[in-house]
């Protein structure tokens, strides 16, 4: 993940549920720049929904805090960083497990990890517990002439 990026984005919001809406549209605006398909667009922004969201239900608890979200751009990449100073994650790996949750109380379902991982190319997580977590994604963008193939593919199937 170590590579020299062409554009780089960094955002500060308060730990307030009404800000996810605000950091999703943010980095999907961004990433548009890569000329991304309307799933790709949408993958990116259900990953950052689903980071943001941790943050904000697990990291800080509902307390108030700052979640950093830093994006770069590559040549048909994006790797977004979301990171917090909330309480961080004792076990990393059972947190990855799907349907685990800490929560169990609110209607959420313990998928964040698994749809971030499912929806992005490469998911990291790095966590210290009392100093927080910094959540890697990345995202591949198809090139157009990929993207033309495929579509060629799926006319040709009709």
């Amino acid at each position: 993940m170590n590579r020299k990026y062409e554009n780089k984005m960094q955002l500060e919001i308060l730990s307030k549920s009404n800000n996810e809406a605000f950091a999703r549209i943010t980095v999907a605006a961004f990433a548009a720049q890569l000329d991304p398909t309307i799933e790709e667009i949408s993958d990116i922004k259900t990953a950052v929904s689903e980071a943001v969201t941790n943050s904000i239900i697990h990291g800080y608890e509902n307390k108030e805090g700052i979640i950093k979200i830093v994006a770069y751009l590559f040549e048909n990449a994006i790797r977004i960083e979301i990171s917090d100073q909330g309480k961080g994650i004792e076990d990393i790996d059972i947190a990855r497990e799907p349907l685990y949750t800490t929560k169990p109380d609110l209607e959420r379902s313990g998928m964040g990890f698994t749809i971030m991982d499912s929806f992005m190319d490469e998911l990291k997580i790095e966590s210290v517990v009392g100093m927080g977590t910094k959540v890697t994604m990345e995202k591949r963008i198809k090139v157009k002439s990929e993207k033309e193939e495929i579509e060629d593919c799926k006319e040709t199937k009709l």
